[in-house]
């Protein structure tokens, strides 16, 4: 890593994966979030064929993001004492368990003997549990990554990390539709499984992070105050991470695509899961496109149209009945929403002490995670008080006027470069 040269590094495409060790941060993270959105493109198809209830499929991102949000600042004060490292093998390992006891739910024997309803309750009860665990690990894959790589690499590293994030997803979500239907719930759940252990095999290879902050060195809740001032302070990034909180609350049509596959669009489990991958898709796009060519100028406000238009395709989406207009939608809201994930992540990593990233990036993922399963959650509010596609419309109009508010009551998020 000393050997690089800096200046080099500062244009070289490729300079974090020369790392060794980010090689096997990537790699890990990769294989585990495919198998988690395996596991999030299953369980939504799952819910919805044992109960056809729209509902059903939000009370999924509730269940999820109830544990998350409450354990979050708890998750970042623990994670700034503690060797980085173990908390996320420990974390990913416990991930592994659920994806476990999925895989025993699913069986033959279960599904033949118990209700449906009670099913649903089950897988309910199991993703609760990801919830607590996902309030350590999801911090601290973001956390580590300052202790891998020099600061004058961040961006670049910040954009690879996405990019892993968004390649993961993108595979995760469309073979998920695909194996659902080639090979069935209960075998796609045991594919699951072993992705998540290859995951593991991976984080297995980094080196131990010990903590910056000693226990004890603050009381609890001190620290986690810290945490949040620092957040509320710093205004381009309270600024990032309330324009993402509110579009993706209310833009989450995602929630909603097993109901337009199989009752809309009717393209069946195949359909789903390239509905699902669209917008990943069209992440990764952006992504690869900002490792060559990074944004240089004018972020905020670029950030501000990417989001904008996010919202134009979520309502586009909504009022197709062409399963390619449908699909193009969800892609290019990837592309947008791809320049507003590496936008806000820059700024974090840029603008974070390396003494209180845990925190920071448990905060973060209170506004960022928290908004998806939330989200997810009004959709499923929503189609059930006003149908599924006046619900979908209603979520991209708010998303612009979301757009529309910030522009004017932020100006220094709009104005922000970096």
């Amino acid at each position: 890593m000393n050997n690089i040269n800096a200046d080099s590094q500062k244009h070289d495409p490729f300079a974090a994966v020369r790392i060794n060790e980010f090689r096997h941060l990537v790699f890990g993270r990769f294989l585990f979030i495919m198998g988690l959105r395996m596991m999030g493109t299953l369980v939504g198809w799952w819910i919805y064929e044992l109960t056809n209830a729209p509902f059903a499929i939000g009370i999924i991102g509730l269940s999820e993001v109830i544990p998350a949000f409450l354990l979050a600042l708890y998750a970042g004060h623990i994670i700034d004492i503690s060797e980085k490292r173990k908390v996320l093998l420990t974390g990913a390992s416990l991930y592994l368990v659920c994806a476990g006891l999925l895989f025993f739910l699913s069986s033959k024997t279960i599904s033949s003997s118990l209700p449906n309803h009670y099913i649903a309750l089950f897988i309910y009860i199991i993703i609760f549990f990801t919830g607590v665990f996902r309030a350590f690990t999801g911090p601290t894959f973001h956390s580590i990554i300052a202790s891998i790589v020099p600061r004058n690499i961040l961006q670049n590293a910040t954009t690879w990390n996405q990019g892993s994030w968004l390649s993961a997803s993108v595979i995760g979500h469309a073979v998920g539709g695909i194996l659902i239907a080639a090979i069935g719930i209960h075998s796609t759940l045991l594919v699951i499984n072993f992705l998540v252990i290859g995951g593991l095999f991976f984080m297995y290879q980094l080196k131990p992070k010990p903590p910056l902050n000693e226990p004890g060195e603050k009381k609890t809740w001190e620290s986690v105050k810290e945490g949040l001032r620092f957040v509320i302070n710093a205004k381009e990034i309270l600024g990032a991470l309330l324009l993402d909180l509110f579009a993706v609350f209310f833009g989450g049509a995602v929630a909603m695509i097993p109901v337009y596959a199989k009752d809309i669009l009717k393209v069946g489990a195949e359909g789903f899961g390239w509905l699902n991958a669209a917008s990943d898709i069209g992440s990764i796009i952006i992504i690869i496109t900002l490792t060559f060519y990074p944004l240089r100028k004018k972020q905020g406000k670029k950030l501000m149209f990417a989001v904008a238009g996010f919202g134009i395709c979520i309502i586009t989406f909504a009022l197709s009945k062409s399963f390619w207009i449908s699909f193009a939608a969800l892609l290019i809201s990837g592309l947008v929403d791809g320049i507003s994930v590496v936008v806000r992540g820059t700024i974090l990593q840029l603008n974070t002490p390396n003494n209180m990233r845990g925190r920071v990036m448990s905060v973060n993922s209170m506004f960022i995670n928290s908004s998806n399963e939330l989200g997810q959650f009004e959709s499923g509010v929503a189609a059930k008080l006003m149908g599924v596609i006046p619900s979908v419309v209603f979520g991209g109009s708010m998303t612009l006027l979301v757009v529309i508010a910030t522009w004017f009551k932020a100006p220094k998020l709009k104005n922000m470069e970096y």
